[in-house]
């Protein structure tokens, strides 16, 4: 069976993102880092792709210029086990970043993320309807997902 790997484009920046990414999830590498050679067609030396690994993920990376930025029509979702996951990576991620809705940031090359404590489905899957609208209800007026609050709007359903 093939595999599927994320590629993503930045503009020149690939080896920070790489080394930046890897440095917050565990069990993640940068793999590769291939250079420009005198054949060019870029400087010598500095780097037109790369391949690594997040949290056992491989993604690859090309330094391709600003033709193309990131947007939210993509995204990385990161389901969390608990508050203390979902702060950690939503701290780490939006670090130089900017913070969205509903879990969603961007970090500072520009790409989404989704970043959801797996208690937000369980709520929002509640057989309930008034819950199950209360919790979205949390979730549309936050920022970061705050687990305690989601808990409490559905309590007051």
């Amino acid at each position: 069976m093939p595999s599927i790997t994320p590629s993503l484009w930045f503009d020149d920046n690939l080896e920070e993102a790489a080394a930046f990414y890897t440095s917050i999830f565990p069990n993640s590498s940068v793999e590769k880092l291939n250079r420009y050679t005198e054949a060019g067609p870029g400087t010598p030396g500095e780097v037109v792709s790369a391949s690594f690994v997040l949290d056992g993920n491989r993604f690859v990376g090309i330094n391709g210029g600003p033709q193309f930025a990131f947007t939210e029509a993509v995204s990385f979702l990161v389901r969390c086990v608990d508050q203390k996951e979902v702060d950690y990576y939503w701290n780490r991620l939006v670090d130089g970043g900017e913070e969205s809705q509903c879990g969603w940031l961007k970090d500072r090359f520009g790409l989404s993320w989704q970043i959801v404590p797996d208690r937000l489905y369980e709520l929002l899957d509640d057989p309930d309807p008034a819950r199950a609208t209360a919790a979205t209800k949390a979730m549309l007026g936050m920022r970061k997902i705050v687990i305690a609050e989601l808990e409490a709007a559905v309590r007051g359903s």
